[in-house]
């Protein structure tokens, strides 16, 4: 198990909250082999990687605003927009004009193919890039390196081979796969699995305060009250009893996971 701190976006990560996740996780018997790794050390790699982008003629300046890309943009499934490709073809000339108005962010051209993969729990999924997704952002405009080229690149850095995440980034996993392509990285296999929602079928949220590691101490009276009861909501256990993650990870089986919440998976998705 590899612990990373995603703390790109330096305005909002903070090494408080980062030592505070880790706290939170060793509470909960949830630890881990290596790390922490902390993506804001890891600038020179990230560049590396948009240089082996651009030798393959890869990257090009894109000057749209978000308010273009939504007037301009076709939603589709997993909340995203399909890029046109607005700023594809971009004269030279063009190019420098738009730079005296804005600075660009820089999008990777992706292929006419089809990217698929056999996921542990949701089964084959893949997209057509170039239809579903569009030309994608892997340097933001205020200078960010985006979340798909940094994972990327980290994951095959940290020697990661197993993915397991939420189903909401089961979208972005084709664009990754495009990436570890590009640049001649290995591929992991993937797991996404379902999302806990609330009575509203809402998805549970930090600013909706949702399930708060403090107010779920007060209702369950310990770490593996905690644990358990998560495990019994998921399915992962038939009662609701205390539990650590030790416990449950002798008779975990992904299979169960994907016949136990083939329904609730349907329901998040059509959200």
């Amino acid at each position: 198990m590899v612990l990373r701190i995603d703390d790109l976006d330096v305005e909002r990560s903070k090494p408080l909250l980062a030592y505070q996740v880790q706290k939170d996780y060793e509470f909960l018997g949830l630890t881990w082999d290596e790390g922490p790794y902390y993506q804001q050390g890891r600038m020179e790699a990230y560049q590396e990687a948009l240089r082996k982008l651009s030798e393959q003629d890869l990257l090009y300046p894109c000057f749209c605003t978000r308010a273009d890309l939504h007037a301009s943009s076709a939603p589709h499934a997993g909340e995203k927009l399909v890029y046109p490709g607005t700023c594809r073809n971009l004269s030279p000339e063009e190019v420098e004009e738009r730079k005296r108005e804005r600075r660009g962010a820089l999008r990777v051209r992706v292929p006419g193919r089809y990217y698929g993969f056999y996921d542990l729990i949701q089964g084959f999924y893949g997209q057509s890039l170039a239809q579903e997704c569009g030309d994608f952002i892997v340097r933001r405009s205020d200078g960010l390196f985006a979340y798909q080229l940094a994972c990327v690149v980290d994951d095959a850095a940290q020697k990661v081979n197993l993915i397991t995440r939420g189903v909401d980034l089961l979208t972005s996993t084709p664009q990754q796969r495009f990436l570890q392509e590009a640049l001649g990285l290995p591929q992991a296999q993937y797991a996404h699995v379902p999302l806990l929602v609330s009575r509203q079928n809402r998805r549970l949220s930090k600013r909706d305060h949702d399930a708060s590691l403090d107010a779920m101490l007060d209702t369950y009276g310990s770490a593996e009250g905690i644990v358990g009861h998560l495990a019994y909501v998921t399915g992962l256990q038939e009662f609701d009893e205390p539990a650590t993650p030790s416990d449950l990870l002798a008779g975990f089986d992904p299979a169960s996971v994907a016949d136990q919440f083939d329904d609730k998976i349907q329901i998040i998705w059509r959200a």
